[in-house]
């Protein structure tokens, strides 16, 4: 069964939890590109508490702190082992589930950087970086895995043909450029056509301001099971220190026509918090009882 066929049996969008950096940043003082992954073993209070404060704001599906815990980023840092920050993460992600009939993703990122268009990488690099994260995440025990930001299609290839015959439950979540281009140039419908085909939970689309999902969301197809979450941060995609420039309020205001395509899940990314999630629960819920 489809993890987000539970949308249709509430009547409502699972919510997706918000963002996690943007809240350890509030904590933590950033040091170097690892500090997110660093905080699973050095301050996993911290986020732990992230996690919870998503929980108590009414979330459905958590993410994991492994945005930054694949090989690829990690390869300049020998001492510190892909598994190891994996497993610390999802161990979190279950704590502050507890016993709640909560999912929680896996988060799995672009293997280099997710606003990078020019590869770095071999493709034997880029294979092994995906094979080995995905199955980390799911040997740790999320319930699916949730491919983030992804923008270039060799990556989108291997994943969701990696994921499809390994029968790993998966949802690809796209960011665009303008003219719905992905970083690696082909047109982003295109390559949701090609992905469908390999039965993943959900199509997503995530990191993108609400001016660029306005202008798709005509052609988000509802035959398959769809979700977003909306950059509310302000300033450049690339800025270390991210701000929050779109209130919960407004974030609502901006994304309740997309509801017309009955989407399976909904949540907030950069710059977000658990008043965005709260915000939307208490939405959806008032729509229901309306």
């Amino acid at each position: 069964m489809n993890l987000f066929s539970l949308a249709k049996r509430i009547n409502r969008p699972l919510i997706l939890d918000g963002a996690i950096g943007s809240l350890l940043q509030e904590r933590l003082k950033p040091k170097g590109s690892l500090w997110m992954s660093y905080a699973n073993i050095e301050s996993p209070e911290e986020v732990y508490s992230v996690h919870k404060r998503y929980v108590d704001a009414g979330a459905d599906i958590i993410t994991t702190n492994t945005f930054r815990t694949n090989s690829t980023a990690l390869k300049e840092f020998p001492q510190l082992k892909s598994e190891k920050l994996v497993k610390a993460s999802v161990n979190l992600a279950k704590k502050a589930r507890r016993k709640l009939p909560i999912l929680i993703a896996g988060s799995n990122a672009p293997a280099e950087d997710c606003y990078q268009e020019k590869r770095t990488i071999s493709k034997k690099e880029l294979s092994y970086n995906h094979k080995k994260h995905i199955d980390h995440l799911i040997s740790s025990g999320c319930d699916f895995i949730l491919n983030e930001t992804q923008s270039h299609l060799d990556e989108i290839k291997i994943i969701v043909r990696y994921c499809y015959k390994q029968k790993i439950p998966f949802v690809i979540s796209f960011f665009f450029k303008e003219n719905f281009k992905l970083l690696s140039g082909e047109n982003l419908f295109d390559v949701v056509k090609f992905v469908v085909d390999y039965e993943p939970l959900a199509i997503g689309f995530n990191c993108i301001t609400y001016k660029s999902f306005k202008e798709i969301l005509n052609r988000i197809n509802s035959n398959y099971n769809w979700g977003f979450y909306l950059n509310c941060g302000g300033g450049n995609y690339t800025d270390e220190i991210i701000k929050c420039v779109v209130s919960p309020e407004q974030y609502i205001k901006d994304v309740k026509q997309a509801l017309n395509k009955k989407p399976s899940f909904i949540g907030a990314c950069c710059g977000s918090s658990p008043t965005h999630i709260k915000q939307i629960k208490k939405f959806l819920d008032g729509r229901i009882k309306n």
